[in-house]
């Protein structure tokens, strides 16, 4: 039971980076590869990039004053998050931070791990996907929620420090790339997979806003851009 006691001081203090040499760059980024492009694998990974999509729409949600009823996650990539209260800039803010969540979730994992943060950053994310279980309302979105905190539990209770950081920092580049690959398929809804513009974010945002969609692609790939810059520059300084 000792393994499940919480060093409160261990997760308020930073603890031994990580080696960032370019062959381990490089092994990182393959791992990454491996769970996010292969379709046997990105079956699964895309699962878990799907619920942070829907936990970005959630978040922008509560912080401007909305309540989430509901989260549901699909066996096919898809999901949707519902929440209640004022139109306006918190329906917006809450309808940009889908797509982009996945980039921004995975640069401040990597950062995490490259400040030394990466105790923090694996208790939280734990308290996250446990509070999550309160919002998802199907049984195949409380599958996958489970799942993910019966890996951060592991990484946890049996992780040593140094697997740890590898392994926030391998799921971290993960998410980065899902997020361009989720880019990549809602654009392609717009040019060649019109009968679909109903599950694009962007469409949705553009009917409530009367703003162009392309004007929402664009904003996305700017968010997405700037996490890419922000693990860059986090990595220079190191």
């Amino acid at each position: 039971m000792d393994e499940l006691v919480v060093d409160w001081g261990a997760l308020l203090a930073t603890g031994e980076r990580v080696d960032v040499s370019a062959g381990v760059v490089v092994a990182v980024v393959v791992a990454a590869l491996v769970l996010s492009v292969p379709r046997v694998t990105w079956r699964w990974f895309g699962l878990f990039t799907t619920l942070v999509h829907e936990l970005g729409h959630a978040v922008a949600a509560v912080v401007t004053g909305r309540f989430v009823s509901g989260i549901r996650i699909r066996g096919d990539h898809s999901g949707d998050t519902r929440s209640m209260g004022r139109p306006g800039f918190s329906t917006v803010l809450s309808g940009v931070m889908g797509y982009p969540a996945p980039a921004i979730v995975g640069a401040a994992l990597v950062c995490s791990v490259l400040t030394g943060w990466q105790a923090t950053a694996l208790f939280v994310g734990g308290v996250v996907l446990v509070v999550t279980l309160v919002v998802v309302r199907n049984v195949f979105g409380v599958v996958v929620v489970l799942a993910s905190i019966a890996v951060s539990a592991a990484l946890w209770v049996w992780g040593t420090p140094t697997v740890q950081a590898y392994a926030l920092v391998i799921v971290g580049v993960a998410l980065l790339i899902g997020a361009v690959r989720g880019w990549v398929t809602v654009a392609a809804v717009h040019v060649r997979h019109r009968e679909r513009l109903a599950s694009s974010d962007a469409y949705l945002l553009a009917r409530s806003t009367g703003v162009p969609s392309g004007v929402w692609l664009v904003l996305f790939a700017v968010l997405i851009a700037g996490s890419y810059v922000a693990v860059g520059a986090v990595y220079l300084s190191n």
